[in-house]
């Protein structure tokens, strides 16, 4: 199938965009012990990187792709039937502690379904960007996921405090008896990432938010991975993207 020219120019303002942001953020690590850091619930920080990093992100977007709506995690933003939505640090956690697993994320959105998007790490040095038909790209060149050995059953698994909590157990006993492995990195985009890339059969979410998971998605779903995201009636999400032999598992 060939590429629109649209999904191909939105797989490139995402690829664009992300390293960018991935280059300053990874600046930032470096001397994070000046950041300044807030809490903005149990569990979930925010910090002055987090928002200059998504300053950043929505004035490139502002240059390429002028007009159109975006929303990111720290400034907010109105839903629109086609967007652009950031998360500028995910796993901010991670970045304050010092942890390379964390990454940038950017994906564009048409009516509730990401189509295009990227995301990176960048102290791993790894990122991926993706659209509809467009194919996916490592780095900037063509990449095709490999199929891990189906015996390895190693998948990741999201968490949120706002979780029910027997659910989340009870999907975990599930995988257990049927002896597969749970990572949980606490970055939706390094699972992704990881999923997309082929070292984990997939990731699965019950509770997590947009920003979180649009670049991912896209380029989980471009990758050749099922991919199921259900919103709930309180606005969050929840995300299944895996192998077929994982969403079997989970039932």
């Amino acid at each position: 199938m060939t590429a629109s020219p649209e999904m191909t120019h939105r797989r490139e303002v995402a690829r664009r965009v992300v390293d960018e942001a991935a280059a300053e953020a990874l600046a930032l690590f470096r001397r994070r012990g000046e950041l300044i850091v807030d809490a903005k619930g149990p569990q979930d920080f925010v910090s002055t990187a987090d928002r200059q990093i998504e300053l950043m992100v929505r004035e490139r977007l502002a240059e390429l792709c002028p007009g159109e709506t975006v929303v990111g995690e720290e400034e907010g933003g109105e839903i629109a039937s086609r967007y652009w939505i950031v998360d500028p640090i995910d796993g901010t956690s991670n970045f304050l502690a010092g942890s390379p697993l964390w990454g940038v994320s950017l994906g564009f959105v048409v009516d509730d379904r990401p189509v295009a998007g990227a995301i990176r790490a960048p102290v791993l040095g790894e990122g991926l960007a993706a659209a509809e038909g467009a194919g996916v790209l490592l780095n900037g060149e063509p990449f095709r996921r490999p199929v891990p050995p189906a015996d390895l059953q190693l998948m990741s698994m999201g968490e949120s405090l706002g979780e029910d909590l027997e659910a989340s157990l009870a999907i975990q006993r599930r995988l257990r008896e049927r002896r597969w492995i749970a990572e949980s990195f606490h970055s939706t985009s390094i699972g992704l990432l990881f999923s997309a890339l082929g070292r984990i059969e997939g990731h699965i979410q019950p509770v997590t938010t947009m920003w979180d998971i649009a670049g991912g998605a896209a380029v989980c779903r471009e990758a050749g991975l099922h991919v199921e995201i259900e919103r709930h009636a309180d606005g969050a999400y929840a995300i299944r993207a895996g192998t077929p032999a994982l969403l079997a598992a989970l039932g």
